[in-house]
């Protein structure tokens, strides 16, 4: 399970990190014209477009940094990276980060990382099920088996909010974990009764000629922050103008992004293996420069009710 193997890689980390009260290595030591050199761990997925933009377009330049964009395959790798200063700077999902901060693990949000579209129907995720499936809406989901990628974390949480405001038991609905390329097939075969996709993995559904029945993140909360991006607490400390200068390049490729998605499709051929005529009908993520916070305090609440969570995270703590 891809939550016991992140929780363990925290635990090695954070000895290694309980003994250090600064990292000497993190502190700016350029001289008149030169670049901080700053690594980012990130995930090959539309939501981090902004960032590679941003990069393109010379935001992070003018901030004195030179970016280096790291994949990983997600918060298992990404999270302790940025604690043993692999990477600066890291990308996650809302809840891994409040997984985290709730195990006391010193990490601390910067900027906002993407967020719902708040349109039902017409978001960049979506809950699927076969069109001749006798599952009519989330509630008919009680006892079935559903598809996420991740066990224990933001899908479970969003689905069983759909199922709840659909007036259903949510307690009885059962996950499976399969990467977002094996769900379509998993469905086409029946292995799963519903799967929970994002984009570009939702247009392969939409293709496949699955019913959508839910835009799950939409029912949990109006333009709900999906993730964020974050830094360790040991660098806030360390060099506050390095984190300052990434926050303010971030949120201009933020900003940027969000204004111009004819260029975000661009850029996405840059990291990414999405064909064209897939890119051109990506429903995009919306990317405001600050985060929907009221969203990410829903998301607490519901991790919590759910057992994701142990204990609801100090939020503002975590959050700048």
């Amino acid at each position: 399970m891809r939550r016991s193997r992140l929780l363990a890689a925290l635990a090695g980390v954070l000895l290694l990190v309980a003994g250090c009260t600064d990292d000497p290595g993190a502190k700016s030591k350029r001289g008149a014209g030169e670049l901080d050199r700053v690594s980012a761990g990130v995930i090959a997925i539309v939501d981090v477009a902004p960032i590679y933009l941003g990069k393109d377009k010379g935001f992070f330049k003018a901030e004195g940094i030179d970016l280096s964009l790291n994949t990983a395959q997600g918060g298992a790798a990404i999270v302790p990276g940025v604690l043993s200063a692999e990477y600066q700077f890291g990308f996650s999902n809302s809840i891994s980060l409040m997984l985290a901060a709730a195990r006391d693990v010193p990490i601390k949000v910067v900027s906002n990382g993407n967020n719902s579209t708040g349109v039902d129907g017409k978001d960049f995720a979506g809950l699927f099920v076969r069109a001749d499936s006798p599952i009519k809406s989330p509630k008919d989901l009680a006892g079935r088996t559903v598809a996420a990628n991740t066990l224990k974390n933001i899908v479970e949480t969003t689905v069983r909010e759909s199922v709840r405001k659909d007036g259903g038991d949510a307690a009885q609905v059962k996950f499976t974990e399969l990467g977002f390329p094996e769900q379509v097939p998993a469905l086409q075969e029946s292995r799963v009764d519903a799967i929970f996709v994002v984009e570009p993995f939702q247009q392969s559904a939409v293709a496949a000629g699955f019913r959508k029945i839910a835009s799950s993140y939409v029912d949990t909360a109006p333009e709900l922050t999906v993730a964020m991006y974050f830094t360790s607490k040991n660098l806030v400390a360390s060099d506050p103008d390095l984190v300052r200068r990434f926050t303010v390049a971030l949120k201009k490729s933020l900003a940027y992004a969000d204004a111009h998605p004819d260029e975000v499709r661009t850029v996405l051929s840059t990291y990414t293996k999405i064909e064209p005529e897939v890119r051109e009908g990506l429903v995009l993520p919306k990317w405001p420069a600050e985060i929907n916070r009221p969203s990410v305090e829903k998301l607490a609440d519901l991790a919590v009710t759910d057992g994701l969570l142990p204990k609801k995270p100090d939020l503002a703590a975590l959050l700048p």
